[in-house]
C-alpha cells in the first residue's frame, strides 16, 4: 500500500495546484463578504499553488545564476497582488501550476517504466547446489550455479533451461503479450515470470550484467538525454527570460517618469506583459512530446537511449541492416536434398544426421532437426573424425559416410550430374553439403539462412516513406544478393569487413544525409557507432552492440523501426505545431496588451491555456 510520503512524490504537485484552484474561488466568493479574508486567502492560494514553482525559481536562480519561467510568473504573480489584483495572481498562480503538474505527469509516464521495472526485479533467488537448496541474495549468485524458479516465480537471473517446461511472460523484457513457450535448452531472462511449470535454470550473467540490467540502464539514460531542440530552448529561454524581466521594468518605470501615467496604471500594463510574453507554452512545445513519444516505444518493446535519437531516427534517409541475425534468423535451415545412383533420401538423411549430431556447427544442427522433422531414428555412428574446417566422417553401420564442403572431395569423384546442380545450388545462394557413402557421391543437402517473415513488408514500407534500404554483410556476393532480392533492398555491399562497414556507413551519410544502421554482432559495432541512429538486436544482440545501440529492438520485431520512424516523424510535426502555437499566441497577447488593453485575467487565460494546449497535443503521442 502507498505511503503518505510516496503519495505526496506521485501527487503532490497536482494535490497542490487544485487546492490553490479551490481556495482561489473560496476567496473570490468569500471578497463579497468579508475582504480581508478573502485576501488571506489569496494569499494561501499563492503559497500551496506556487510553492513548487517557486522554489525551481530560486533554485534555478541561487544555484545557477540563471532567470526561469518559473520566477518569472511567480513575480508577475506577486506583482498583481502588490497593486490589489490577488484574484487574478491568484487565478496566474493556480493555472501556471496545473499546466506545471501536467508537465510533471508527462514526465512521470515516461519514466514510470523504469519503477515498474525497478520493482519487478527480484532480490532472491533459489540457487541448487549439492541437492540442497538455498535462498541467497541474486548478488550472490555466479555464472554455472544452478537456481529453481517455481510457477508464478519471478526468474532472477538471465540463464538457460535445465530441466523443466513452462510458458513465461516476457512482456518486461521484449514487450511480447504473449507468454513464450521454454523447454530445456531455451534461454530465459531476469524479471520475466515463470507460467505453471517448475525450472531448474543454470545461470548465464551475473545479475549486473544480466539483460534485464540493461534494459534499466537504457531507461535511466534516455530520461537524461534531451534532443538538440530541447537543449536550444533551454538556452533559448534563460536568454528570453531576460529580456522579458529586462523590458517588464521599463514598461513599470518609464511610462510615469516620460508620460502621465499613474504607477498603479504602469505596473498593472507591466504586469500583463510579463504573463503573456513569458515563454512556458514555448518551454512546454517540446519534453512533453518527446517524453510521450519514447514512453509509447518502451510499452511496444523498444528503448531509446535518448529522444535526441528518436528526432534523428525521424531524418533518416537510409536504413542499413546487417544480414545474418538481423535481416534473417541466423539459423540455417535445409532448403533442398538431391538423392544420386539409387540412394533414398531417408538413408543418406539418416546417415548425415546420425553423424552431425555429435557437432554442435549450425549447420550440423539444421541437418539433424530437417531429420527430426521427418520422423527418422538415428544411429550411433563409429570412428568419428572431424577434419577442421572440411567436414565430418564416420561409419554409420558397416558403411563409411563423408559429409562435408564440395572442396574437400576429390573432382574426379564428382559426376557432371552432382557437378551441374551443386553450381546451380551455390548460383542460388545456399551453402549444399556433399554426402559420400563410401567412394560414391550419394547426394546433397542444400541450405540456406532463411529471411524473417516481417523483413519484406518493412522494406516496402520504408520505401513508402522514401527511406531506402541498404545491406551490409560479410557474406559472398551471391548470397548477399539473392536475400536482398527477397526482401527488396536497394543497396548490396557484401563480403565486409567491421571497417569495411564503417567506411560505406559514412559514404551513405555524406551521399544521402541521415542513416541508420541495424545490427546484433560484436562486429556490427563500429558501424552503429558512426550511424546517426545505431539500431540493435535486443534479444539476439550481443553486449557490444546493446552498449554501442542508440535504439533497441528487445523483441526483435523489424517492424518497430517502421512505426518508429513515422512516430518519430509525427513528434517533430507535433513540436513544430506547439513551437508555431505558442509563438502566435505569446505575439497575439503582446501586441493586444499594447493596442486593447486587454485585463490580465484574459492574458493569464490566453498564456497559461496555450502552455496547457500544447502539453495535452504532446501527450497525444502517448496513445500513437
Amino acid at each position: 500500500m502507498m505511503n503518505i510520503k510516496e503519495w505526496v512524490v506521485r501527487n503532490g504537485e497536482l494535490a497542490a495546484s487544485v487546492t490553490g484552484g479551490i481556495l482561489t474561488a473560496i476567496a473570490w466568493a468569500t471578497s463579497h463578504i468579508h475582504e480581508d479574508a478573502a485576501i488571506v486567502l489569496y494569499i494561501l492560494a499563492f503559497i500551496i499553488g506556487g510553492f513548487s514553482q517557486a522554489r525551481q525559481g530560486v533554485k534555478t536562480l541561487i544555484l545557477e545564476r540563471d532567470l526561469d519561467v518559473n520566477l518569472l510568473m511567480i513575480l508577475a504573480a506577486i506583482g498583481a497582488g502588490c497593486i490589489g489584483y490577488w484574484a487574478e495572481g491568484a487565478i496566474l498562480i493556480f493555472i501556471f501550476s496545473l499546466s506545471g503538474a501536467l508537465e510533471t505527469y508527462t514526465m512521470a509516464r515516461s519514466s514510470k517504466d523504469i519503477s515498474a521495472l525497478m520493482d519487478m526485479k527480484p532480490e532472491m533467488a533459489v540457487r541448487y547446489r549439492d541437492d540442497i537448496e538455498e535462498k541467497v541474495h541474486i548478488s550472490e549468485l555466479e555464472v554455472g550455479d544452478v537456481i529453481i524458479v517455481r510457477n508464478g516465480e519471478r526468474i532472477p537471473a538471465d540463464g538457460t533451461i535445465q530441466e523443466g517446461r513452462s510458458s513465461i511472460d516476457q512482456a518486461s523484457i521484449t514487450g511480447e503479450s504473449i507468454p513464450v513457450d521454454k523447454e530445456a535448452g531455451d534461454e530465459v531472462f531476469a524479471g520475466t515470470l515463470n507460467g505453471e511449470g517448475a525450472l531448474y535454470i543454470e545461470v548465464s550473467a551475473s545479475s549486473e550484467s544480466s539483460l534485464f540490467a540493461k534494459i534499466i540502464a537504457l531507461v535511466q539514460e534516455a530520461q537524461s538525454e534531451m534532443p538538440k531542440s530541447q537543449l536550444f530552448m533551454e538556452r533559448f529561454e534563460r536568454i528570453y527570460a531576460r529580456v522579458v524581466l529586462g523590458i517588464t521594468v521599463v514598461l513599470m518605470l518609464a511610462p510615469p517618469l516620460l508620460m502621465d501615467w499613474t504607477w498603479n496604471h504602469a505596473i498593472y500594463k507591466a504586469m500583463v506583459f510579463l504573463v503573456v510574453a513569458s515563454p512556458c507554452a514555448l518551454v512546454a512545445s517540446i519534453m512533453p512530446a518527446m517524453l510521450s513519444a519514447i514512453s509509447n516505444r518502451a510499452r511496444k518493446g523498444v528503448l531509446f537511449k535518448g529522444g535526441a535519437h528518436l528526432e534523428n531516427l525521424a531524418r533518416v534517409q537510409v536504413v542499413t541492416f546487417d544480414k545474418t541475425g538481423t535481416l534473417t534468423r541466423g539459423r540455417p535451415v535445409v532448403t533442398d536434398m538431391l538423392m544420386f545412383h539409387g540412394i533414398s533420401e531417408s538413408e543418406c538423411l539418416t546417415a548425415a544426421a546420425s553423424i552431425e549430431s555429435l557437432t554442435t556447427h549450425p549447420l550440423a544442427r539444421a541437418i539433424v532437426a530437417k531429420a527430426g522433422e521427418q520422423g527418422l531414428t538415428l544411429e550411433r555412428p563409429t570412428d568419428f573424425q572431424a577434419v577442421t574446417g572440411w567436414g565430418v566422417q564416420a561409419y554409420v553401420q558397416s558403411d563409411f559416410w563423408s559429409i562435408g564442403k564440395p572442396g574437400w572431395f576429390e573432382e574426379a569423384e564428382i559426376c557432371e550430374q552432382v557437378r551441374k546442380e551443386l553450381h546451380r545450388l551455390e548460383m542460388e545462394g545456399k551453402t549444399v553439403i556433399v554426402i559420400q557413402r563410401n567412394d560414391t557421391i550419394a547426394g546433397l543437402i542444400a541450405l540456406q539462412d532463411q529471411i524473417r517473415p516481417e523483413a519484406q513488408t518493412l522494406i516496402s514500407r520504408l520505401h513508402t516513406l522514401g527511406v531506402r534500404a541498404a545491406m551490409l554483410t560479410g557474406d559472398q556476393e551471391k548470397t548477399a544478393h539473392k536475400i536482398a532480392k527477397e526482401a527488396g533492398i536497394d543497396l548490396v555491399y557484401a563480403e565486409l569487413l567491421p571497417e569495411d562497414k564503417l567506411r560505406i556507413i559514412k559514404e551513405l551519410q555524406a551521399q544521402y544525409g541521415h542513416v541508420a544502421m541495424v545490427g546484433d554482432g560484436v562486429n556490427d559495432a563500429p558501424a552503429l557507432a558512426v550511424a546517426n541512429v545505431g539500431i540493435a538486436m535486443g534479444a539476439a544482440g550481443s553486449d557490444a552492440a546493446l552498449e554501442t545501440a542508440d535504439m533497441v529492438l528487445m523483441n526483435d520485431d523489424l517492424a518497430n523501426i517502421e512505426s518508429s520512424i513515422r512516430l518519430g516523424r509525427k513528434m517533430n510535426r507535433v513540436v513544430k505545431q506547439n513551437m508555431i502555437f505558442a509563438g502566435a499566441v505569446i505575439l497575439t497577447l503582446i501586441f493586444s496588451n499594447f493596442v486593447s488593453n486587454i485585463p490580465l485575467p484574459l492574458g493569464v487565460v490566453g498564456h497559461e491555456g496555450s502552455t496547457i494546449l500544447v502539453i495535452l497535443n504532446g501527450l497525444r503521442l502517448l496513445r500513437q
